[in-house]
Formats: structure tokens, sequence, C-alpha cells
């Protein structure tokens, strides 16, 4: 029976730039779904009802209290800061168990054999450091990562979450000493990393961190037919102009080899805008297909694809993440770029991000950035039990 759990990774985490090492481990190891994730600052209620709920749980109770504790300091605003929190949402068979294993244990000593030759994520990056005169007491205590051990408690804090995050925009509000030089960009993971259990969208992720930018806003996200087609439109006028010239070249010299004749200048021209054009609309076709699942004019036959958006926030942020991610020939693309090192061709080129922050603006809006469905997800999932 598939049911759904969560990771929490910590405001720490988050700030620190992990977030891409950590993902990278779920999604590579869990044999799990990703169906879900959200980018959100809790409030001190919030913080004080989940440490509350941990307190109840049925773990060894040091690793609870230390848990709890750790939600109460870390979690809520301090002096009007926010501390963003990145919420994973995982469905499959015993998601508890795979994910709790990956993630590991808070102290060494509950290690049991079947994870010694396994590396966790808390072995990467939490820390636990006693006093070296007194092995009872904590002089500091960073878990990375936090996630239930069981389904009975993943059901009750993913219940809070939901209701907590219901109704609220997917875009966390940071605040700037400068906020005239602060940009946001969106970037999209493509499906193409999507297809199979892969740590390559995690890689990405890390690979943009050496932007330095914020991430503010995560989620999963299914295109529609519709909102691929909007999304794309700029796209199919480049490449008629582009390519329409190109193809209607090509053709005029398979059409001499082919008959032994020679063709003019004009039939150049008209096989550019009759054959080139053509060609055209079906690589924009095919573009609009890749990211939708639907291609245009095949009566709404779709297989599910998915892909991930994310919003980064700093200054320059638009030229800072085109830099990382490279040209959109991924074979063009210099070395130690995205596309460079998980691209395939011009089309299944790995991700995107926006051009310039208008091109940002209309791009948010068409995938209605502010919204997010991992509450109504939650929500769906605890009905029949609630």
């Amino acid at each position: 029976m598939e049911t759904v759990s969560y990771v929490l990774v910590t405001p720490y985490t988050v700030a620190k730039s992990r977030t891409g090492g950590v993902l990278a481990r779920l999604l590579s190891q869990a044999d799990l779904e990703l169906v879900g994730a959200q980018m959100f600052a809790p409030d001190a209620d919030l913080a004080r009802k989940y440490a509350d709920t941990l307190r109840k749980q049925n773990v060894v109770v040091g690793a609870v209290t230390l848990l709890a504790e750790y939600v109460e300091r870390r979690f809520a605003p301090l002096a009007g800061r926010l501390h963003p929190t990145l919420l994973l949402l995982f469905k499959g068979e015993n998601p508890c168990e795979k994910l709790a294993t990956i993630c590991g244990h808070i102290y060494p000593d509950h290690i049991g054999e079947e994870s010694l030759d396994r590396e966790t994520i808390r072995d990467t990056y939490s820390d636990l450091i006693v006093d070296p005169n007194d092995p009872d007491k904590i002089d500091y205590f960073e878990p990375a990562v936090i996630t239930p051990r069981n389904q009975k408690d993943a059901d009750e804090d993913l219940a809070l979450f939901s209701a907590f995050l219901k109704g609220k925009e997917n875009i966390i509000s940071m605040q700037y000493p400068d906020v005239s030089r602060i940009e946001r960009t969106l970037v999209i993971i493509k499906p193409d990393n999507w297809q199979y259990a892969s740590s390559r969208p995690g890689n990405i992720i890390d690979m943009f961190t050496r932007t330095g930018l914020r991430i503010i806003g995560v989620k999963v996200h299914r295109f529609t037919l519709e909102q691929a087609l909007e999304f794309y439109g700029p796209v199919e006028v480049a490449l008629k102009n582009k390519l329409a010239p190109i193809f209607g070249k090509n053709a005029r010299e398979l059409l001499e080899k082919e008959f032994s004749l020679s063709l003019s200048a004009e039939t150049e021209r008209a096989l550019a805008d009759s054959f080139g054009v053509e060609y055209a609309h079906d690589q924009f076709a095919q573009i609009v297909g890749f990211m939708s699942g639907v291609k245009p004019g095949t009566n709404g036959q779709s297989h599910p694809v998915k892909c991930m958006i994310i919003i980064y926030e700093g200054v320059d942020a638009v030229k800072k993440i085109r830099d990382v991610l490279g040209p959109t020939d991924p074979l063009k693309a210099p070395g130690g770029t995205v596309r460079r090192e998980f691209g395939s061709n011009v089309m299944v080129n790995t991700a995107h991000a926006s051009d310039s922050s208008e091109s940002f603006s209309r791009e948010a809006g068409i995938v209605r950035i502010n919204e997010n469905k991992l509450a109504d997800i939650v929500v769906d999932y605890l009905q029949p039990t609630v």
C-alpha cells in the first residue's frame, strides 16, 4: 500500500545551500516519488505545535527532546528574521522506513547493523557535539533533516503542516539592506531529469548554489498543454526565423542532388516558407509535448511528466543563473555548466532559466508561482482517515 511521508530540510541546511545534496540522496536512494515540495517560513505557533508533536513520538526520548528543542529555537522567527525551511513530500511503499534509513540516526550509537555500510544524510550534513567532560551534555546540535519514523507520526505532522500552508503564498519574502539591487529569476528542472530515480535534480541545484543566491520558492509542477503553449510561445517565432531558412536551404540542396538540377533562390525561399516553416512548427510542438506530456495536434494523447520550478533571489540573479546554466545547445556550452554536464540536445537541455526580469514576470505568472498544491495533496491523502 502506498502512503505519504515527508522530509524537512532544516533552516540551517537551507541557509548553507546544502539543499541540492540532500535532495540528490533522497531521489537516488529512496525508491519513492517526489510528489510535492514547498519552501516556507514557520511562525512561532507552528514551531511550538510541531515541537509538541515530536515530544509525543514513540522513539528514543533523548532524540525527540533534542529535536523538539531544536525546532522551538531554530524554526520560529527571531527578531523578525524568517527561517526558510523546505518540506519535501514523498509517496510510495513504506516511505517512513525508507526515508528514515537515508536520513540516518541522530545518535551514532543508535545505528543498526543494516546502516553500517551506508553513508546517510546526517553522516554528511548534521552535527552532534557533546561536552568531552560530560557525555550527557550537548554542546551543539544540527540535525540537517527531520523525518518521522512511523506512518502515524507522519500523518499527524502532515495534517499540521497542511493546515499551516493552506492558502499561503509559495514565495517567501526576505529582507535586504538594499532591495533595489535584488532580482528574481525562475528555473525549471525539466522532465528529462525525472524519468527514473536519479540524483540529477539535486546535482543541478547543487551547481546553481555557487551563485550564492537564495531559494525563496519551490514547487513540483506539471505543465498543462495550455500553459506550455503560452510559456514557450515566444520560442515558436524564434524557431521559425532561425530554422525555416536553414531547412529551406537544406531542402534545396537535397532536391538538386536527387534530381541533378539547379534550383533558383526564389525556389529556396518558397521551400523555406513551406517546408522550413512546417519543420519549425513541428520542433515547437515537440518542445511543448516534451514539457507537458501532450503534443499539440495529437487529440489529447498524453504521458505524465513533471518538473520542478525554483525561484532564486539576489543581486544579478538572472545573469548569475544563466551563466551557470549555459547556452541552449549543450554541445556549445562551456564545461562546468548545467547544460554541458546534463543536457542532451537543444530541446532536451535539462533546465530552463528566465533570460530577463521581464521574462521572469511573464513566466512566473503562467506557472502561477505563488500557488503550491502540496497542502491539497496532503489533504486529499489524509481525507479518508479524518
